[in-house]
């Protein structure tokens, strides 16, 4: 048997491997561009076949496209939707700025599948005249990008912020009256709890969750019916009401179409909005990474407030060294999600007219940046925040050192004199407590319950 089969089409013969489902226009594609090796990831493969199972019932309820021909392109393209085709979408991201080639490559794939499983006609499917009827890549596209990066925040990364957000709450309540040193300019400031300094992170991520859920509303219009430049040539007035509603029926996602089909084909600003809100949580979220880091440095010579799971050597010549590497592998994370926005960003301002040219890179990196944060949020949660010990010890001796204490005295004893104390206290490696009470006329009474670290933590002045 040969390796390859010749394909045609408006351009000529094609070779093309004898077992690959895709056709003539996929394979030129492939030529055309040997770029990078960077593949759409599983879940626009899969948004891609619920477009074209959608668009088949909606054609074949219009009564536009036969009912045995629509039914094999339905079953075909259930099986691209459950993936089972993955391995024939082999193009790259770096290809044609509208994404014609991958909308073919499905087209072509479903096509050929829809033919073996036909019954009741002899009828051949065509990847144009039939699977892709009404539609055009212009609109096809970025309605899978849209229908893609919804399902899979709404499946992978909510999910894990949630699951972060209830661990880092529960961790703070496990320690939540441990007074620790607050910091500020990484210089010793006021005390905080653990829970407190917890809780912070925690609305981080709640806020994070609400920001995300926000920018999903401009997601759920879908631009599929306008096909060529948003006038909706070549289909009916009624298809991309009804498409919207297949999409919705088979994800449970309220998708309607898009209000102005001129703006979703011409624009992606709705992705561009949902990769800022991407960027933002990246923001709280190396921050989180970052503080973690810091109270886990040493443990000898850092900060050494809390220590963190072991989870493999930290260094080739160091025996020992145990390093933070759930926390750099999510600050890397971030670091990659902030540079795709970037990418999403100029791609945004790349439409010119009636069509943005940069779909392909603007869908790769989102998707990518939800996949990615989904998962660097879930790990961080489980083998991070879940098993952090906070060392007591280490942390009660720093905040009785800490000179800042004396802020409490200054309702009482005014602002130059506990400058003084502090600065004695610190050059004299002295308790703050121990100072005052030589410098102050203030009864042990008062400076007990003026300097207690848990007093401080609950705001208000010292009496």
């Amino acid at each position: 048997m040969s390796d390859y089969r010749i394909e045609k089409d408006s351009m000529g013969e094609v070779k093309v491997p004898s077992n690959a489902y895709y056709a003539a226009q996929t394979q030129r594609a492939v030529e055309n561009f040997p770029i990078s090796n960077l593949r759409f990831n599983s879940d626009f493969v899969s948004a891609l076949g619920l477009v074209k199972y959608a668009a088949a019932k909606a054609n074949e309820e219009l009564n536009l496209l036969d009912t045995h021909v629509a039914d094999a392109i339905q079953k075909a393209s259930k099986e691209v939707t459950e993936n089972k085709f993955d391995h024939d979408f082999v193009l790259d991201i770096f290809q044609t700025g509208s994404g014609t080639s991958s909308n073919m490559n499905a087209n072509e794939i479903i096509a050929r599948r829809a033919n073996e499983l036909k019954e009741g006609t002899d009828q051949t499917i065509h990847p144009n005249d039939h699977v892709n009827f009404g539609q055009s890549s212009n609109d096809v596209i970025p309605t899978v990008i849209r229908i893609a990066a919804v399902l899979s925040v709404r499946n992978k990364l909510i999910p894990a912020l949630k699951h972060l957000h209830s661990t880092i709450l529960a961790k703070g309540e496990e320690y939540k009256d441990v007074v620790k040193t607050g910091r500020t300019h990484l210089m010793d400031a006021m005390p905080v709890t653990i829970q407190q300094e917890f809780s912070g992170y925690a609305r981080q991520i709640e806020l994070g969750i609400e920001r995300v859920e926000a920018s999903l509303v401009r997601m759920l219009e879908l631009p599929q019916g306008g096909t060529a430049v948003g006038t909706g040539i070549n289909t009916h007035h009624e298809f991309g009401s009804r498409f919207a509603r297949v999409v919705s029926e088979e994800t449970g996602e309220k998708f309607i179409e898009a209000v102005n089909h001129f703006e979703a084909q011409a624009t992606v600003d709705a992705p561009v909005e949902l990769s800022g809100q991407l960027k933002t949580l990246s923001v709280s979220l190396m921050k989180i990474g970052n503080d973690f880091r810091w109270m886990n440095s040493g443990p000898n010579s850092g900060l050494g407030e809390v220590q963190l799971m072991a989870l493999q050597p930290g260094s080739s010549i160091m025996p020992g060294k145990v390093n933070p590497v759930i926390e750099e592998s999510l600050t890397m994370v971030c670091a990659q999600v902030i540079g795709n926005d970037a990418t999403i960003t100029i791609g945004g301002h790349s439409g010119n007219f009636e069509l943005n040219v940069m779909l392909p890179v603007v869908a790769y990196n989102l998707l990518q940046s939800v996949e990615i944060l989904a998962s660097a949020a879930r790990n961080f949660a489980d083998r991070s925040v879940s098993g952090l010990i906070v060392r007591k010890d280490v942390i009660a001796s720093m905040v009785g050192k800490n000179p800042i204490l004396v802020t409490a005295l200054n309702p009482l004893i005014g602002y130059d004199k506990a400058a003084k104390i502090a600065k004695t206290a610190f050059s004299e490696d002295r308790s703050v407590m121990e100072v005052a009470k030589e410098m102050t006329d203030l009864s042990d009474e008062e400076l007990e319950k003026a300097l207690n670290p848990i007093n401080m933590t609950k705001g208000g002045f010292s009496e």
